[in-house]
């Protein structure tokens, strides 16, 4: 039964979502400020944080900031307040899996809960382990590598360089990658693709602005190129 932390100040959303995610069939634990749930997300492991961008203490991208530097990479959905772009794209830089935008439907959350967790947990057995070019990658472990030095790549990053070499030397669209790592079901901007590759090629690129494996097509998309 997969294990859900909610850090969310408002009473009445964090209490909905409770009730929402317990219905469901999920183990829920919650937190009211950000100090509190950074503290629960560093003591306790969970399959994946719901974390409210306003927060009392610690605000959601410090708290999304510190997991990652601490190389944790449970997946992080941010939920953040209509007007705040800026910041969405900034929780996504900083390591945040995914977003909703307040006010959301319950409905549209479990979506992309249900998304991130199917693609966190399937992996094909003949893709477990993947080496390329001094970069290492567990996939049953989510470990990471680059000439021996471990990196750390969120659980999205995880999925979408599954994806990349599931359809290496191909070109792939941007609405392809949405539908193979977000789901068909969950509406995501191709904005989101092009900052989570951008994240992802900082990581694993040793020049970002001359990409080796992560190589984008004009007016077509993206191809992962390794022999």
């Amino acid at each position: 039964m997969p294990k859900i932390l909610i850090v969310e100040d408002e009473a009445s959303i964090r209490m909905a979502l409770e009730d929402d995610l317990t219905f469901e069939g999920f183990q829920v634990a919650s937190a009211a400020d950000g100090e509190q749930g950074l503290q629960m997300a560093k003591e306790k492991h969970y399959d994946l944080i719901i974390l409210d961008l306003m927060l009392p203490r610690l605000n959601g991208t410090d708290v999304c900031k510190q997991l990652r530097h601490e190389k944790i990479i449970t997946p992080i959905i941010m939920l953040t307040a209509k007007s705040q772009e800026i910041d969405k794209i900034l929780g996504l830089e900083l390591g945040a899996d995914d977003y909703v935008t307040k006010p959301f439907s319950p409905r549209e959350l479990l979506a992309r809960i249900k998304a991130i967790l199917r693609r966190v947990h399937y992996i094909e057995p003949e893709q477990e382990t993947v080496r390329f070019d001094g970069i290492e990658l567990d996939f049953k472990q989510m470990e990471a590598k680059k000439r021996g030095n471990k990196i750390a790549l969120t659980a999205l990053e995880f999925s979408l360089l599954h994806f990349f070499i599931s359809h290496k030397n191909e070109v792939v669209s941007r609405d392809q990658i949405l539908d193979a790592v977000w789901g068909e079901d969950v509406f995501v901007s191709s904005r989101t693709v092009d900052t989570h590759v951008a994240n992802l090629r900082h990581k694993i690129e040793d020049d970002q602005a001359h990409p080796k494996f992560i190589v984008g097509v004009r007016g077509a998309g993206y191809k992962f190129v390794i022999s």
